[in-house]
């Protein structure tokens, strides 16, 4: 901690950043509001499955934050793949580049396809001894609801054993 706290103390040595202010800088509520433009990629998509389930079946065994795919990943980057997932679910008309519909027909598919390859990475023991298919019911549970679930340990932690 002291040579971390250290590093870190020459980029901020206040204890928050309230004295960085931006007075130039003006965002009105639509900004704000305003989808982001872009292209949906099937590769997007299979990656905000693919991680969401890595991070809920890291969280499910009890461990909150993760290695995965040579980042360090926590709730946060979990929330906003399943997040996204969501929305794109919800938002009537949402089409992958291809042009294929993001319906729960194209998603319950992919993450299937996930799974598998989840399961072909870790081998069929440490799957077995891991909690991949609790993961998968509770991402389910959190992309499948017509009301967006505020945050995903909410329905984790009925889960734990």
């Amino acid at each position: 901690m002291p040579v971390a706290r250290e590093v870190f103390d020459l980029i901020m040595p206040t204890p928050n950043q309230i004295g960085k202010q931006l007075p130039e800088l003006r965002v009105t509520a639509n900004e704000l509001l305003a989808a982001p433009s872009g292209q949906i990629t099937e590769a997007g998509l299979r990656t905000n499955l693919d991680v969401a389930l890595q991070y809920c079946e890291a969280w499910l065994r009890g461990t909150g934050c993760v290695p995965i795919y040579n980042l360090m990943e926590d709730a946060a980057t979990a929330e906003i793949s399943r997040s996204q997932v969501w929305q794109w679910l919800n938002t009537p008309g949402t089409r992958l580049s291809d042009g294929r519909l993001v319906d729960e027909a194209l998603v319950r598919a992919l993450k299937a396809e996930e799974m598998d390859k989840l399961r072909a990475r870790v081998g069929d023991a440490a799957y077995q001894a891991g909690q991949f298919e609790q993961a998968s019911a509770l991402l389910d549970e959190l992309l499948f609801s017509d009301q967006f679930v505020e945050f995903l340990t909410l329905p984790a932690y009925q889960r734990l054993a």
